[in-house]
């Protein structure tokens, strides 16, 4: 999160001064990921969290150049965080001298639950193309647009990991019951970066002469191929968020 605030921190700075600005906003939302890619379901799936854990509030500023009232090309950067431990829903966990192993919760109680946490971050820089067909000027600016984006991501599994692949192992006092490996694991993908796209629409209202509140919903599409995360399927940042801003007109 540090850096992503660093990263709007450098545009604030950056792009008025470089006379790149007609529009300045900031805004303030909240983002619903899809979560449809192997990895989100495979955490859903085994685990006590649910795809709402991810809903979170997103901020982010944009910058607009008017080529003229109707067209503007625009900058923005939102910034999403979500940190969220769960604990497996049918297994608990022992410990032998062999290593730590996960047996059925609907048959034993355990000498301690298994736990994971699961991190996702994206930091999209996005570069759109947004219409206002009404002109830039009234009481009433509805718009649409749409464009390419660079996403900034990053993901971490930490915690109890039951290895479901190796079904080799069995309790000599209870040998039909299956029991797994546990192993701790601590995976991750840092600062990657993938191609993605997004449009929206909204709406400007004027509330003086050079500020307009503003009500955007937007879609945003973006998967990735993961490097550590061995077999999964490309992630998935995929999603939609609603927001509301305030603009300043230079």
């Amino acid at each position: 999160m540090k850096k992503h605030l660093i990263l709007i921190a450098a545009a604030l700075i950056v792009l008025p001064g470089l006379g790149l600005s007609d529009t300045f906003s900031l805004r303030a939302g909240y983002f619903f990921p899809k979560a449809t890619s192997d990895l989100w379901t495979t955490q859903f799936d085994n685990l006590t969290l649910v795809r709402s854990d991810y809903q979170a509030t997103i901020f982010g500023v944009s910058f607009d150049h008017f080529f003229n009232p109707y067209v503007s090309l625009t900058v923005s950067v939102d910034t999403y965080s979500r940190i969220k431990s769960g604990f497996y829903r049918d297994y608990v966990g022992y410990s032998f001298t062999e290593g730590d192993f996960a047996y059925p919760a609907s048959d034993f109680h355990g000498d301690y639950s298994l736990i994971q946490s699961f991190s996702v971050s994206f930091l999209p820089i996005q570069l759109s193309v947004k219409l206002t067909p009404l002109g830039r000027r009234g009481g009433f600016i509805p718009y649409i647009g749409g464009g390419v984006a660079l996403n900034v991501w990053s993901v971490r599994v930490y915690g109890d990991l039951v290895d479901f692949s190796d079904a080799s192992w069995e309790d000599t006092m209870y040998p039909d019951v299956q029991i797994y490996p546990v192993y701790l694991v601590d995976t991750r993908e840092d600062n990657r970066l993938a191609l993605g796209y997004q449009g929206f629409a909204g709406v400007m209202v004027p509330v003086g002469t050079r500020m307009t509140v503003e009500g955007e919903f937007k879609y945003s599409y973006s998967k990735q191929d993961m490097k550590n995360f061995v077999g999964f399927q490309p992630f998935d940042m995929s999603g939609f968020q609603f927001s509301i801003g305030l603009n300043y007109w230079f």
